[in-house]
């Protein structure tokens, strides 16, 4: 049920965090469900990454903008875009528009991103806790994933799945940890 009486936002914007979160967290669990051997990749797992990993997060991120908000605004869009990427790199080979990237590049790739994740986990020490064990597990999840490109090791992939849901899921409760605490005007779900 949606309350009648809205939260009033203290700058008349709401707060995009929660569905950046929950945007990432959704997608990084369906995505990971596939890595862990519970069902093939598919349309469902791609719709996810362009429509909610990917648009969903970039509209937050611009939203974090304009509440000046420069670490939501690096992290939402960048993850958006991220998404966005990996389902090119997904689906352009299949359209023939370009050969599938190596094992080494996606490696690379995965690689950067885990730089990339890194550096904004120290951010997140100014933060909460919450989103220190979003951004820690996300770290791991990339460098995992790319010792399985790098190995060609498949029970890398499979272990990189089972954390990778975890990070989704301590995602989503980030994300609906700031929902209820906003909506209740205290504390439902502690942040840390």
């Amino acid at each position: 049920m949606i309350p009648t009486t809205p939260v009033p936002a203290k700058d008349g914007i709401a707060n995009p965090a929660p569905l950046g979160l929950c945007a990432f967290g959704m997608t990084t669990v369906l995505l990971n469900l596939h890595n862990a051997g519970f069902f093939e990749l598919n349309s469902m797992i791609l719709a996810m990454g362009i429509f909610y990993g990917g648009l969903a997060q970039v509209i937050a991120g611009i939203i974090e903008s304009k509440k000046n908000n420069t670490f939501g605004l690096t992290a939402f869009t960048s993850y958006g875009f991220f998404w966005l990427s990996l389902v090119g790199l997904i689906v352009i080979p299949k359209l023939g528009w370009a050969p599938a990237a190596s094992d080494s590049a996606m490696c690379a790739y995965l690689i950067m991103w885990g730089i990339f994740t890194l550096c904004l986990f120290f951010g997140t020490l100014k933060l909460n806790r919450a989103l220190q064990v979003v951004f820690a597990s996300l770290t791991i999840l990339f460098f995992l994933l790319a010792a399985e490109h790098a190995t060609g090791n498949g029970a890398i992939g499979k272990f990189a799945g089972y954390e990778g849901i975890f990070c989704g899921a301590s995602a989503i409760y980030a994300g609906i940890a700031n929902v209820l605490n906003e909506v209740y005007g205290k504390t439902v779900l502690p942040l840390g």
